[in-house]
């Protein structure tokens, strides 16, 4: 496993590169015929300028009627030639390398995992794995293509890294929004009583949203990059202000759209232009997927090693099915830390435990009819 993670992540993906991204989807599908075998069906979906889609169906041989959807992106953060000055690195238990912890780990673990239930003849759900290319970048190309194929399975297992090892069954909303204000220039020396400033009006509007975060609810709102003007002495033309906003329900979505609609300048020769949209859906913690989990938690306590579940800011691929409806367990890959980070990295024992959790509970969802049944779990899993 480690071999294969060290080959995966020498093969760098930038969400921006499409070539890069070409050449590491086609080393995956090599490399899952070489450890699982060759899909029953396979598409492929352009991603236009970002990374293409891939769909992969593995029937189960076990005559399971039931689907489950594997969603993995395959794209990271790390830009071509980060493996220059930050190579592989092997340390006892730690693995370090860009993307092993988000998320090529949980690719790794996830093939192993179907490995080990054919060579160990444990039963298994029908399993259609989705790849994508452009999740760091909010799914623009994959998203119709994970709604799709989503919906025609019973339960969506999420291969993102975990949250300190807990699995995650919420995940916040994300809307990513751009206010620009447009101005009217003046001399500021000469004529301070003339003209409009665009960036007195955007600043205000960042006062007013940052005012508009509500902890207590889960909504955080930052405006993160400001820009406008053109010189010290002239009354600003125009400034833009781009900002993120997270939340925990789709009532404050409503109120937030609510917010950004109401926005009016001070100043009457000034305007204000709201542009951006709701990137991804709250993933709500449902009945279901809380089932799901408990499925999980109990698999782990067979395995002998307890399993947490926590609510988390970031969002992925998963909340695009929870708002279909579907019951939804995320973070099933890598334990370590560092997404994002120059110290991400992962733990092998971590990666060996999370594998056995797959397995087993890839076993326990075979029969839809089985959920709830602890007992039948001892006896899958033992």
């Amino acid at each position: 496993m480690v071999g294969d993670l060290a080959a995966y992540v020498s093969h760098e993906t930038p969400s921006d590169d499409k070539a890069l991204l070409m050449t590491g989807l086609a080393w995956l599908e090599e490399w899952l015929q070489a450890r699982i075998g060759p899909p029953a069906s396979r598409r492929l979906v352009g991603g236009g300028t970002w990374g293409d889609s891939l769909v992969l169906d593995y029937p189960s041989e076990s005559d399971a009627e039931s689907w489950i959807t594997a969603l993995c992106h395959y794209d990271t953060v790390w830009s071509a030639g980060t493996l220059r000055d930050w190579p592989v690195v092997v340390e006892g238990d730690r693995f370090s390398g860009p993307g092993a912890f988000d998320m090529k780990g949980g690719l790794v673990q996830l093939v192993w995992a179907l490995r080990a239930a054919k060579e160990l003849g444990l039963p298994r759900p029908n399993v259609r794995l989705v790849l994508n290319g452009d999740e760091e970048v909010g799914s623009p190309a994959s998203r119709p293509v994970i709604e799709a194929e989503v919906v025609r399975g019973e339960a969506v297992l999420v291969f993102e890294a975990s949250a300190g090892g807990a699995l995650k069954t919420a995940r916040k909303g994300v809307g990513i929004f751009q206010v620009r204000a447009t101005g009217k220039e003046a001399h500021a020396g000469l004529d301070p009583e003339v003209g409009a400033s665009a960036i007195d009006e955007i600043a205000r509007v960042i006062l007013q949203l940052h005012a508009e975060a509500d902890l207590a609810k889960g909504t955080t709102v930052n405006v993160g990059l400001v820009h406008g003007g053109t010189r010290t002495n002239v009354k600003a033309g125009s400034a833009v202000a781009d900002l993120d906003v997270r939340v925990s329900s789709e009532a404050e979505v409503q109120r937030i759209d609510s917010v950004l609609d109401g926005l009016v300048p001070r100043n009457p020769e000034a305007g204000l232009k709201v542009s951006g949209a709701w990137n991804r859906p709250v993933m709500a913690r449902s009945p279901e997927t809380a089932r799901l989990f408990a499925e999980a938690e109990q698999v782990a306590g067979v395995l002998g090693f307890p399993l947490a579940e926590t609510s988390v800011g970031g969002a992925s691929d998963g909340n695009f099915a929870a708002a279909l409806g579907l019951p939804v367990l995320d973070g099933l890959g890598a334990v370590g830390d560092g997404a994002h980070a120059r110290h991400e990295w992962i733990s092998i024992d971590g990666m060996l435990e999370r594998t056995c959790l797959a397995a087993g509970l890839l076993a326990v969802l075979a029969e839809p009819a089985e959920l709830g049944r602890h007992g039948e779990a001892d006896a899958m899993v033992g």
